[in-house]
């Protein structure tokens, strides 16, 4: 690609003494597992969050998987959350032969709509619902206030699926520090990525925190002594190195997307406001653009075709919502049941955003979708 999606090289090769040194570090030293480099990482997160207790686990997966599993829900349960995420998010619901329970997003946040949460509580609320998930999708966080009084009249624990979102704040506060439970992905792409897949759980529920510790290493303590049947999700040495020495530049990386936001809306602005929609940031919110999303009025996926042999990637996230996805079907929701899910997931498209990308490289984006329009209209 001319101009990638995401270009990790670039933001490698910015780091790469400090990078190289902190995995050597790691190889030396022989210790691979839940070593001192997981433990200064879990300490940092925890104090950047603003929570007591931050457990690194093997993925972000496995963290809503772990904190799931940590408030107890099991087979006949049911968790209501977005059809608008990645499959992980209902994928782990229905791993403990739990349902997915879905409610409809916000058009402009793409986060899950409290107003929809509510009538869906108010009509079809029984004692098997034992969590929400909302998800702070691409970088901004939901409109949590609302959801967090709905889950505490129905006696429901809040899991934040901040896979997408570190660093991102609420009301001035971060999140992953908002409900019971949050969850975190260190996946690559990640604002906060490693060089392989990790995630955390945070929260600052002492009981809570400990079962996930325990829960993560197969439910034993002490080792080899198995009070629960729990999973193999570790983060390890290595990954943890990279991501202490990735940690420092987060706040400047993310202030610097925001400033590839800023130029890239000021160019639609100039030129394209009446073929796109461009990101919508909540007066409540800090947004950290782990993904720089338009809205395409028009053929999203001929646009993207058409930039992709230009040589520029993008990313549909996501192109079918999970309550019409096959594995699903046994849920018996259909088309139409949720409308603003389903037309975002015709509509959105991600372009190239990375600290390292040039304003250049901007023009040239916006320019190439300008012209696929005049095609268009000719």
């Amino acid at each position: 690609m001319r101009i990638p999606q995401l270009d990790l090289v670039a933001q490698y090769k910015s780091i790469k003494k400090e990078i190289d040194e902190a995995i050597l570090k790691v190889l030396e030293k022989g210790e691979f597992i839940l070593g001192e480099e997981v433990r200064a990482l879990e300490e940092s997160i925890a104090n950047f969050v603003g929570v007591k207790h931050a457990i690194g686990v093997a993925s972000g997966t496995d963290a809503l998987l772990l904190s799931l599993m940590a408030i107890g829900v099991k087979g006949g349960d049911e968790v209501i959350t977005t059809p608008f995420t990645f499959f992980a998010t209902a994928g782990s619901i229905a791993r403990l032969g739990a349902r997915p329970v879905f409610v409809d997003i916000e058009l402009d946040t793409y986060t899950t709509d409290p107003n929809k949460l509510e009538d869906l509580l108010n009509k079809s609320y029984n004692p098997r619902m034992k969590a929400v998930i909302p998800v702070h999708l691409y970088g901004q966080c939901a409109d949590m206030d609302p959801i967090i009084e709905l889950a505490k009249k129905y006696n429901l624990k809040v899991i934040e699926d901040a896979a997408q979102s570190i660093g991102a704040t609420y009301k001035g506060k971060q999140s992953g520090s908002l409900g019971d439970i949050g969850c975190f992905s260190f996946f690559p792409s990640k604002n906060l990525g490693a060089y392989g897949d990790g995630g955390m759980v945070v929260t600052n529920d002492d009981e809570l925190a400990e079962k996930i510790r325990i829960l993560r290493v197969h439910g034993s303590k002490p080792k080899y002594y198995h009070s629960m049947v729990g999973i193999n999700s570790r983060l390890d040495e290595i990954q943890a190195a990279i991501l202490n020495v990735k940690f420092k530049y987060l706040p400047n990386w993310i202030e610097q997307k925001r400033e590839k936001v800023v130029f890239y809306n000021k160019l639609f602005q100039e030129k394209l406001l009446n073929n796109v929609v461009v990101p919508y940031e909540a007066l409540y919110n800090y947004h950290t653009y782990h993904q720089y999303t338009i809205r395409v009025k028009g053929d999203r996926d001929e646009l993207q075709d058409y930039l992709k042999e230009r040589g520029i990637g993008t990313g549909v996230y996501y192109p079918l919502p999970l309550h019409l996805q096959k594995c699903f079907e046994n849920l018996g929701y259909k088309i139409g049941d949720f409308p603003i899910s389903e037309r975002a997931s015709k509509e959105v498209l991600s372009l190239p955003i990375y600290p390292e990308l040039k304003e250049s490289k901007q023009i040239e984006v916006v320019e190439r979708i300008k012209k696929f329009f005049e095609k268009e209209v000719r």
